[in-house]
């Protein structure tokens, strides 16, 4: 019995091993090699992010000297200089001085609902697909919660912020870069965790976990704080953020089997994410509901019942736009249940999914690379001949599969967590341009810029993530993400930019620039994770809604500052 328990579960480790390689190969692709805008597709709008006829943007020339121009000229200076750091599919600031012709008031109720509808978007795409995909992904891999955060939570909600940073730091901006970094990090250890709590409090942690996280995300914000203060950086110190975030994750996985191991043997049989959500039916459980007081059951039942009252006074915009986001995320990601089994939607992943997966890798493979196919000395761009298979597969599908598969197919859950990654990091992207064109046209400055618009764009996934998460009975697996996370971002986003920066500069360090704010962010973030650390252990490893609204008042506290520092700094 033993023997045939342990080679379960080295089957099963060998299983995450592979499939979790694959996930962060994929993930690295969209982080170090983000999709090109399609500038060489002809196209009659003028609004997309980059156009081949118009000469490159000058180094020095910041988005926000667009307006200093002359009337007739700013319609090419935005599509030449506003290209932003993320790339996206449009120039918003092209449509503020082009279609709306440069009027405030005009574009700002424009932009702020476009805001609004990525905002909406992130929410359906991580609450409907993400968390979902995440829940069963743990159950295939039989992944405890923690497992699951410092894995397939880490990389789905890490994905735009590990960008965005490596932007930042590649593009001349290690300031920015790292402002973001520790400025989201405290988003998420502060106004995240907070949320969670709000919505979800009084739930019990594991206390070892819990302590785990909290601790090892207390040593690498240290461990960053002092490399910082010492204003040089080295190529070993780089790898090593790296190393040690893949020794925490080794950490986790020795952590969980071994007290996986020790249940056993003792006759406690743990299955998993999911044999906890069976278990809850059985079992009187007394977490209620934070909006009705009733049981939370699974991710169905929690979203009926919620219906994101935040968003209550703009419910009927949000009836409009659900159809349309509902149907495209639809045809874009695949339904992991049998009994959500639908043949037109199917067809469409089949051939829609190989060409978005394409689109991702752009920035690897050139889209319009032409290859030679079916005839000899005949070439087709790349795009077509992708489109022509998947569609012929697509047929073929629709013909011939009548029948929903017997059970959960693996390999439909990773495409599906993919293209659920992708979604975020794309609208996540889109909303970040879509921030830095609205402060641009409120003439803020860019250190306020930074501060407010990469801290918050960036972080968005992780909000709408965990929160779906805690409002879906997985508040241990939200709470673990909020540690895990913004730890996966700090050491391998922020060590990647610095590994690429200090080769460039090795055998010599790589210099980091001292200012007053980065020094802010730190104290507030080791502030933020020992006061939960503290008062989470005081409570006997239990969540106060009370410790919630603190750790908001925190946040705001420290952006006060933070805005005021940026304010009167130069």
């Amino acid at each position: 019995m033993a023997s045939s328990s342990s080679s379960s579960s080295s089957s099963s480790l060998l299983k995450l091993i592979i499939i979790s390689v694959l996930l962060l190969s994929f993930t690295l692709f969209l982080i170090l090699f983000p999709p090109k805008p399609l500038s060489n597709i002809p196209s009659k709008s003028r609004l997309l992010l980059e156009s081949s006829s118009l000469p490159p943007p000058p180094p020095d020339a910041p988005c926000s000297a667009v307006r200093l121009l002359p009337a007739d000229r700013r319609c090419a200076a935005a599509h030449a200089r506003c290209r932003g750091d993320s790339p996206g599919l449009l120039n918003y600031a092209a449509v503020h001085f082009c279609l709306l012709a440069g009027d405030p008031h005009l574009s700002l109720p424009v932009l702020s609902l476009l805001l609004l509808l990525h905002f909406y978007f992130l929410v359906f795409a991580a609450r409907d697909h993400f968390s979902p995909v995440v829940t069963r992904l743990a159950d295939h891999l039989r992944l405890s919660p923690s497992m699951a955060a410092v894995t397939l939570l880490a990389l789905g909600n890490g994905s735009p912020d590990v960008f965005a940073s490596v932007a930042a730091v590649r593009g001349g901006q290690p300031r920015t870069g790292l402002g973001a970094i520790l400025s989201a990090g405290a988003f998420v250890s502060a106004f995240v965790v907070g949320a969670v709590a709000i919505l979800a409090a009084p739930f019990p942690l594991n206390p070892g976990p819990f302590v785990r996280d909290v601790f090892f995300y207390l040593i690498a914000a240290s461990a960053l704080f002092y490399v910082y203060l010492s204003a040089e950086i080295f190529l070993w110190q780089a790898v090593g953020f790296i190393l040690f975030y893949l020794f925490f994750v080794g950490f986790v996985f020795w952590m969980d089997l071994v007290v996986e191991g020790r249940r056993a043997k003792e006759g406690e049989v743990e299955m998993g994410l999911v044999a906890e959500e069976e278990e809850a039916p059985q079992k009187p459980s007394k977490q209620l509901d934070w909006e009705s007081g009733e049981v939370m059951r699974d991710l169905k039942d929690a979203k009926a019942r919620s219906a994101w009252s935040l968003y209550g006074m703009l419910g009927k915009i949000s009836q409009v736009w659900e159809v349309p986001i509902a149907t495209l995320l639809k045809l874009t990601i695949p339904s992991t249940s049998p009994s959500e089994w639908n043949r037109f939607y199917i067809t469409a992943n089949i051939g829609l999914c190989p060409l978005i997966l394409l689109y991702s890798l752009s920035s690897f493979i050139a889209l319009d690379r032409q290859i030679v196919f079916l005839l000899p000395q005949t070439r087709f761009p790349l795009w077509s001949v992708v489109l022509f298979v998947s569609l012929c597969l697509a047929v073929m599908h629709f013909i011939f599969e009548k029948e929903p598969p017997a059970n959960e197919q693996i390999a439909a859950t990773l495409i599906a967590f993919m293209m659920s990654v992708f979604w975020i990091s794309t609208m996540a992207g889109e909303l970040l341009n879509c921030l830095a064109a609205i402060g641009t046209i409120m003439e803020l400055p860019p250190a306020i810029l930074g501060l407010t618009v990469l801290a918050w764009g960036n972080s968005v996934g992780d909000l709408v993530a965990d929160v779906a998460l805690a409002k879906a009975s997985q508040p241990a697996m939200a709470m673990a993400g909020c540690f895990a996370g913004p730890m996966f971002n700090m050491l391998v986003g922020l060590g990647t930019a610095l590994v690429i920066e200090t080769a460039s500069t090795y055998p010599g360090p790589y210099e980091l620039q001292f200012h007053v704010s980065i020094v802010v962010a730190f104290v507030f973030l080791l502030l933020s994770l020992m006061g939960s650390l503290l008062v989470v252990t005081w409570y006997r490893f239990r969540v106060p809604r009370f410790w919630g609204f603190c750790l908001v008042g925190l946040y705001l506290f420290f952006t006060a500052v933070s805005l005021a520092i940026a304010r009167f700094s130069r």
